[in-house]
């Protein structure tokens, strides 16, 4: 299980050091700050997972914190416990109001800090969980299982965006469509685990060679699809060029196999100011790779919008 960091908020030099050091020698990563101001700045550069704050203090007190902490650090969650001499139960109620998740009054009993600062971290790890989890489903949704890539639903929601972007910005989009070549007599001689492992391996070469804002994806079957912001007509064939380059005389290496593997690609570009609709951009896409394939395979060719 990894530190917790935690922040203390305390205008007292020595209530400060008193909870540093408790909470140090129960191991815990301390930080601390003076005043509320001074706690947010630290927050926004290098967010805590749990503060513990005084609410007596000059410049901004302990709930306007807290009140700022929920309106502007949402993520990560910091999880506030507040400090304070109060005991009335409506100022107990104004603290958790203003976005404290717990309370301790002073004198401040180090055994019940103890179990407060537990439960917050019980807190924090579960939300590390949740969010875990959210990012593994959200990658199961947009991804394709097989290679990693964008998955054809969220490789189209990703085109829509740099089509309108390109549209809005007067850039150039370039597509290329990409087919490996024979690739069911891959299947029919090696058998489908070994074609899984192809397509494993042709998309990695052909991901690590695009550039970090490329979007790359699995169009379907043995097609893919690159989606290059920016890059005009010749820069696109160009990168087409270095894609097939990465293919010839390249085989794949699956065990003790070795499997000679040639892609065809189809490339056209949006040119700026240029009025076509995204499902005809893909039609020309998928035109010039089928022309590719129908002039003998391994090769480029340049569609025309």
């Amino acid at each position: 299980m990894s530190a917790v960091r935690v922040l203390v908020v305390d205008d007292d030099p020595i209530q400060q050091r008193i909870l540093t050091s408790l909470l140090a020698r129960w191991g815990y990563e301390v930080e601390t700050a003076g005043d509320g101001e001074a706690a947010l700045q630290r927050l926004e550069a290098s967010p805590a997972q749990l503060a513990i704050v005084d609410w007596m203090m000059p410049r901004m007190d302990g709930l306007e914190l807290c009140r700022r902490i929920r309106a502007e650090l949402n993520e990560p969650y910091v999880y506030v416990l507040l400090l304070t001499a109060r005991t009335q139960r409506d100022d107990v109620i104004q603290g958790l109001e203003a976005g404290a998740d717990d309370y301790l009054t002073k004198p401040v009993h180090h055994g019940e800090l103890a179990v407060r600062v537990k439960t917050g971290r019980r807190i924090i790890d579960l939300q590390r969980q949740l969010l875990a989890t959210q990012e593994q489903l959200r990658l199961q949704a947009t991804h394709d299982a097989l290679t990693g890539l964008l998955n054809r639903g969220a490789l189209f929601d990703a085109l829509g965006r740099e089509h309108a972007r390109a549209r809005r910005e007067g850039r150039a989009l370039s597509l290329i469509m990409i087919d490996l070549d024979h690739f069911k007599q891959i299947n029919d001689r090696w058998g489908h685990p070994t074609g899984d492992e192809v397509l494993r391996q042709a998309a990695q070469r052909i991901s690590t060679a695009c550039r970090g804002y490329d979007l790359v994806g699995r169009y379907g079957g043995e097609e893919f699809l690159v989606v290059a912001p920016g890059q005009d007509g010749r820069s696109a064939e160009g990168l087409a060029e270095r894609l097939r380059g990465l293919f010839v005389d390249r085989p794949i290496e699956i065990d003790e196999a070795s499997l000679p593997v040639t892609i065809s690609l189809g490339a056209v570009t949006l040119a700026p100011a240029v009025e076509v609709e995204q499902h005809d951009l893909l039609k020309a896409a998928d035109d010039a790779l089928y022309q590719a394939k129908r002039e003998g395979r391994n090769r480029t060719v340049v569609g025309q919008l």
